[in-house]
């Protein structure tokens, strides 16, 4: 069976705007949440959320262009952008990658709900002026899959071109399908790209009308709080991550940097609730990455870090530490969540907290759990609280699961 690698990494989220940025400012428990910017939410009952800085759509797109698509897909390419390069696959001088290659490397793409803020402008718009006043961008610029559509028009990506609308799990799952495209021989390499920008009035007041939000409006550093018993909802974030697939073999023979092995996937769905999470759910899906990992290296493996789906809601916290007790017993591995620094960025939080996971693979330290300051009792693992901690690190987890009981679990090993 083909080995499948990562060899590029791309991010951009509330507390850096490219891979080395992000992961330095999580590792220091820095937090990129604060008061919102992107519109006026004085009168909305949460006024906080972890919004990208200092970013300039015209620095990916030509400035006549930005207008033909949303945020999240100006973020998106964004970090597509940054994992290719990194892969060496495109330059500054070549965006396209090499003809002989083209036809087989792929785009899978992922959003929990794409281009929402395009969707609220237009249906104003349609309201108040008619619609003839309609964007002939409205469609294109919100659709998820023209996420993958831009950046595979980019790079001249002409294998498959897939997307995934799975909520919270979208690009964990869109990971696990790179996989699978690469070891089934659908594609030699894969572009997995993650973006979500859902920070405006209609994405903010319905979370809040779900009380699904964090409401420490007077407080935003200290909002978001995994697995701490003071914890009263998540906190909404924005951005993208991109990570570069291939075959082990392909990134050997070229020479490639591997960052790690992808070794074992989970997938599974709850049935139970649209919103409400339970333990049953994580718990296979946790398991059959487990499983899978441990037939492609063997009985013995062990799990040294999970980064957690962690989103800082009194009950899916509580189901998760739950579920991780129940699949490893008395030999519970370390686990931390980075949503403390970037908030909850939904469909992209795979992607990026997969990315966040591989470089404490690779740098040997694990981001903290901040503003965990007064545990709550039944959360009793290893958060890591406050301040990160180096470690050795060979075997690692990543955690997504999503509205409509909808759960994803990746597992990576260091080469």
């Amino acid at each position: 069976m083909r080995r499948v690698v990562v060899t590029g990494l791309g991010t951009i989220n509330s507390v850096g705007n490219n891979v080395e940025d992000s992961f330095k400012a999580v590792v220091d428990g820095v937090c990129g949440i604060d008061t919102i910017s992107l519109f006026d939410a004085s009168e909305y009952p949460v006024q906080i959320a972890g919004e990208v800085k200092n970013f300039d759509p015209t620095e990916v797109m030509d400035k006549k262009d930005v207008k033909k698509a949303d945020r999240f897909i100006q973020l998106g390419i964004k970090a597509a952008n940054e994992a290719m390069k990194d892969a060496k696959f495109i330059d500054d001088e070549n965006k396209k990658v090499d003809d002989s290659i083209s036809e087989r490397f792929g785009i899978i793409s992922a959003s929990g709900i794409g281009g929402l803020g395009t969707i609220e402008k237009n249906s104003v718009v349609c309201q108040n002026r008619g619609p003839r006043k309609i964007s002939p961008f409205f469609i294109p610029s919100s659709l998820v899959n023209m996420l993958g559509g831009f950046i595979s028009i980019e790079h001249g990506l002409r294998g498959p071109s897939l997307s995934h609308v799975t909520a919270c799990a979208a690009s964990t799952h869109a990971l696990a399908d790179g996989v699978k495209t690469i070891v089934t021989g659908g594609a030699d390499r894969i572009l997995v790209v993650g973006a979500e920008s859902a920070i405006c009035g209609a994405g903010v007041g319905g979370f809040a009308s779900m009380k699904a939000l964090s409401t420490r409006n007077d407080d935003p550093k200290k909002a978001s709080r995994p697995f701490d018993k003071d914890r009263d909802g998540f906190v909404m974030g924005e951005g993208a991550g991109a990570l570069v697939l291939e075959t082990l073999e392909s990134a050997q023979e070229r020479g490639a940097k591997i960052y790690a092995e992808v070794i074992g996937f989970g997938e599974s769905a709850d049935a139970n609730h649209i919103t409400a999470p339970v333990v049953d759910g994580p718990l296979r899906a946790m398991k059959a990455a487990l499983s899978m990992a441990k037939a492609n290296v063997g009985e013995d493996l062990k799990i040294d870090y999970i980064n957690a789906h962690g989103t800082s809601t009194p009950v899916g916290d509580g189901n998760e530490v739950k579920a991780i007790k129940e699949l490893f017993n008395n030999d519970c591995p370390i686990v931390s969540s980075t949503k403390g620094q970037v908030g909850h960025c939904l469909g992209a939080a795979g992607a990026i907290e997969a990315i966040f996971t591989i470089k404490a693979l690779n740098e040997g330290i694990i981001p903290p759990t901040i503003n965990l300051e007064n545990p709550d009792e039944n959360c009793d693992l290893d958060f890591v609280p406050l301040k990160g901690r180096k470690a050795n690190l060979t075997t690692v987890m990543s955690n997504n699961f999503g509205f409509g009981g909808t759960n994803g679990s990746v597992i990576f090993k260091k080469i």
